[in-house]
């Protein structure tokens, strides 16, 4: 007879199992597994994964890996200004290559950087599980995953293989993007990860020379849909050429400009980030317990 029952105690004598303690990350050493996320490509979600990790690193002084499972089209290496190829471990496990306190690994270390990726579905799953568990990440506080743009095969086979604590989704405000984000987040809900929140990317674009605002892809979309999905808005991105300069040039803007108002808001997603794990932890520990 399966029975459930709060952490109080044991009941009966018999031996307690708890739930939530199965559903933590499945990378030995790793605390916390998040996933950057996005319905569709070109909202920023790779750009926003770098500037998140790099800020719970060097901001927060968090033991952070940066996973790119974004098979077909990886730009960690050259948003973290990363080109080497990995060394193998005795174990014959690679090791991930650091730069700015983050230990990166990505398939773009792995294949020519112009090389076209043409992989069918088994191949595309045996990249992902060598580039995850493959991987000597050794004791991380958390692991940021920038997952493949979609709601497909390889999205979900990795929010159930890695066990995430949480998802965060990005989208710009438009509604043709936010209508991919609602699917994006429904697919993490289907399988019981946990909404981080949403970030509002490319927000709006302020004038460097007036300093007037324009709300390119409209105003007020991201927290429209976050209250329409019970999630809430952690971040609201301006839309600056630094960001994209940065990103090009392998320096992410909470390295290179981190006063900046865009270095500002990631750090503070950032910091978001950590409180909801935390509330999240502590929502594990108190939870009930099956008894077998």
């Amino acid at each position: 007879m399966l029975r459930i029952a709060s952490r109080a105690g044991l009941l009966g004598g018999r031996r307690c199992y708890s739930a939530a303690a199965k559903s933590g990350p499945s990378i030995a050493g790793v605390s916390d597994i998040i996933a950057v996320a996005s319905g569709k490509g070109g909202v920023g979600k790779s750009t926003t994964a770098v500037n998140i990790a790099v800020a719970l690193a060097k901001k927060f002084q968090l033991k952070v890996g940066l996973l790119d499972a974004d098979i077909y089209g990886p730009s960690i290496p050259t948003m973290m200004n990363l080109h080497a190829k990995p060394e193998v471990s005795e174990d014959m496990r690679m090791i991930p290559v650091d730069n700015y306190g983050v230990q990166c690994m990505s398939i773009g270390f792995l294949v020519d950087k112009d090389a076209p990726i043409v992989w069918r579905g088994p191949m595309v799953m045996s990249a992902l599980e060598k580039i995850t568990r493959g991987v000597a990440w050794g004791n991380l506080d958390i692991l940021v995953v920038d997952m493949p743009p979609g709601t497909g095969d390889a999205q979900l086979s990795m929010s159930q293989r890695l066990r995430l604590s949480g998802a965060l989704i990005v989208s710009t405000p438009q509604d043709i993007a936010l209508i991919d984000a609602r699917r994006g987040a429904n697919m993490f809900r289907k399988v019981q990860v946990p909404i981080l929140g949403l970030v509002e990317n490319m927000s709006c674009f302020k004038c460097p020379k007036c300093g007037e605002k324009s709300y390119i892809f409209g105003e007020g979309g991201g927290q429209r849909t976050a209250e329409e999905m019970d999630m809430k808005l952690i971040g609201e991105i301006p839309l600056e050429i630094d960001i994209r300069t940065g990103s090009d040039e392998g320096t992410p803007i909470v390295i290179s400009s981190p006063d900046s108002a865009s270095a500002q808001a990631y750090i503070q997603v950032a910091e978001k980030v950590i409180h909801r794990l935390k509330e999240l932890g502590e929502e594990r520990q108190m939870g009930p317990e099956i008894l077998l």
